[in-house]
């Protein structure tokens, strides 16, 4: 730890910070300095950190299901240590299914997960930001939530929504001095995939050959993930210190792949249906002048 990590100690909120990358993300903040407000289900589970890091790391019981322990949060940050630098939204599950195996109550819950609470999270800090002229919002996405594949639909539903919100978000808060930085990460050694935290739907007739693979693939990926939670953290927190910030940012060589793929397809298809597309409008029509 050097002393210039010292000289400009930041606030965070981390949700979902027990393990995985919350947990990470905190561990790293606190050892160069940094305040912390971990919101999480299980206090006691920080109880190791809080000991070593009495001083700098406030530890909140949150359900990120429910928006209504939001304002407890936020105070705790304010009331403890007077501001807030960055809002990390971690807190999400995986969902495995097709979409006639997963009931809409799952297919919500992803969505308040995922979307609704972190954007509540952001509805909450953003007046102090804004007056402070400073900040930065950490949406943590996945690769899946700019490509999806059968299997995933659930998931991906809330990380796409969190991903279009966020891009709006981005635009509509930097003329305050607010950024906003989506984080795409592939497979990492986090709780993910952990059989106690992936929801998996029972499996019918219909799609067992469909997506078996896909479930195998899930199921089978806990403890031989590629990517190291610890060094995307210091990552994620070198960034947020820093000046400047990517408004997506890939984590993890297969994400690198995997979306560097998506986004080449993604143009192709519109190269081969574009004749197509522009026959749609009224012919003789001046194109539009948009803001963006």
């Amino acid at each position: 730890m050097t002393t210039a990590e010292h000289d400009n100690p930041f606030t965070w909120i981390v949700t979902g910070a027990t393990r995985g990358f919350g947990r990470s993300i905190v561990e790293t903040a606190l050892g160069r300095g940094d305040a912390v407000v971990a919101a999480v289900r299980r206090p006691a589970a920080m109880d190791d950190l809080a000991e070593q890091f009495a001083d700098l790391l406030a530890v909140v019981e949150f359900d990120a299901l429910h928006i209504d322990g939001v304002p407890a949060v936020v105070d705790a940050a304010l009331d403890r240590f007077g501001r807030i630098d960055a809002l990390i939204n971690n807190a999400g599950r995986g969902y495995v299914g097709a979409a006639e195996e997963i009931p809409d109550a799952q297919l919500r819950e992803s969505l308040a997960l995922h979307l609704f609470t972190p954007a509540e999270l952001v509805r909450a800090v953003l007046p102090h930001m804004r007056a402070r002229r400073s900040g930065t919002i950490v949406q943590m996405s996945s690769q899946g939530g700019r490509l999806s594949f059968g299997g995933v639909g659930t998931y991906s539903a809330g990380k796409f929504a969190l991903e279009g919100w966020s891009e709006a978000l981005a635009w509509e808060i930097a003329s305050f001095g607010v950024r906003v930085m989506i984080v795409e990460p592939s497979r990492f050694r986090t709780a993910f995939n952990e059989s106690d935290v992936l929801s998996v739907a029972e499996s019918s007739e219909i799609y067992a050959d469909v997506l078996a693979a896909v479930r195998a693939d899930m199921l089978g990926a806990d403890g031989v993930q590629e990517g190291d939670p610890d060094r995307a953290a210091a990552i994620i927190v070198d960034l947020v210190h820093g000046d400047h910030v990517p408004l997506r940012l890939p984590l993890g060589a297969e994400a690198v792949q995997r979306l560097g793929f998506a986004y080449s397809g993604a143009a192709a298809d519109l190269d081969r249906w574009a004749d197509t597309a522009r026959d749609a409008d009224f012919p003789g029509v001046a194109a539009s002048v948009r803001p963006v």
